[in-house]
């Protein structure tokens, strides 16, 4: 098998008979040389026992694999990325929303080392409108935040070579993000825009809950932003609470203040308050900077490696 396609599958079982025929067809546009690895990721409804059923009278070389518990989208795609045996490997969902033919351009992209990793980009959904708006927003944050060169519309699937997956998977972070790993490595990129189907089985697992879990565990794995925005306001405040604290000192000397106390309070809380956000600040980066020693990331990460055939040998 050339091409492996990871299919993480969550509470899928109404769209599985189309995913079957779908993967066949896939196969036939690749000329029989695609493999499927199904994970089932914890999934409480019949999608384990259907792709089971399927699984012998499949004509496309295929995996099962089930998770002991629901981990998550990204831990399933890290398992089929694993245990794919081909030489390039591209992520589906089961719910077909992304049209397959982007993975088969993906595979051919790949095939044609036209990059090490091809990335579908969303032109256009066919989602409600208050899920594209939510979706709207939470990528915009996610390019803010976290990645600037992350696509307007997000990126849902992805492809890549075995020179990169293999530099993905030694990246072992428990609460990390997966699509902000693919861009943190580097590497020959692709952008592959698509239109997203609207879904006709099901219902979405992918909770405005998880959304935020996600966006949360993709600012703290990947930018000290909040702890420089901290610091930023504590330097911003020290300097208002200084120019305060002497207008409150001048108007206690004029006598224009004769409460009794007023200017010290004033003067200590506003000094002291902002003093006390600017040192957060100082020791938040000193811990996100111990932080990113734990995760043990690679300082670089080699894509090519070459050689002549000239070889010395010593006296």
């Amino acid at each position: 098998m050339k091409f492996s396609v990871i299919i993480p599958v969550y509470k899928n079982e109404s769209s599985i008979p189309r995913l079957l025929q779908t993967l066949t067809d896939m196969n036939r546009q690749l000329d029989g040389e695609l493999e499927v690895v199904f994970v089932v990721d914890g999934s409480p409804d019949q999608s384990f026992a259907l792709l089971r059923a399927a699984l012998r009278a499949m004509d496309v070389p295929a995996q099962l694999l089930a998770h002991s518990r629901n981990f998550g989208s990204f831990p399933a795609i890290r398992t089929g990325l694993a245990a794919a045996r081909g030489d390039f490997f591209g992520v589906m969902a089961a719910d077909l929303q992304e049209p397959p033919e982007l993975l088969v351009e993906f595979f051919r992209s790949l095939d044609g080392d036209e990059c090490d990793v091809a990335i579908g980009t969303r032109a256009s959904r066919s989602d409600p409108y208050f899920s594209r708006m939510a979706s709207g927003m939470f990528w915009w944050l996610y390019r803010r935040l976290v990645i600037p060169e992350m696509p307007a519309g997000g990126v849902d699937v992805f492809g890549c070579n075995r020179v990169f997956r293999d530099q993905l998977l030694q990246l072992e972070e428990s609460r990390s993000s997966l699509i902000a790993l693919i861009f943190w490595l580097g590497f020959r990129r692709k952008l592959v825009s698509y239109g997203r189907r609207v879904r006709q089985e099901g219902k979405t697992a992918w909770t405005f809950r998880k959304k935020v879990d996600y966006m949360m565990d993709s600012i703290f794995a990947f930018t000290d932003y909040p702890i420089r925005l901290l610091t930023k306001i504590g330097i911003a405040g020290f300097l208002l609470s200084s120019i305060l604290g002497g207008i409150v000192l001048v108007g206690r000397l004029s006598n224009s203040i004769d409460v009794p106390g007023y200017a010290t309070v004033m003067i200590v809380i506003m000094f002291f308050g902002t003093l006390n956000l600017f040192g957060l600040g100082l020791v938040g980066t000193y811990a996100w900077r111990a932080y990113e020693n734990s995760k043990k990331r690679p300082l670089a990460v080699i894509s090519v490696r070459q050689k002549n055939s000239i070889q010395s040998y010593a006296e």
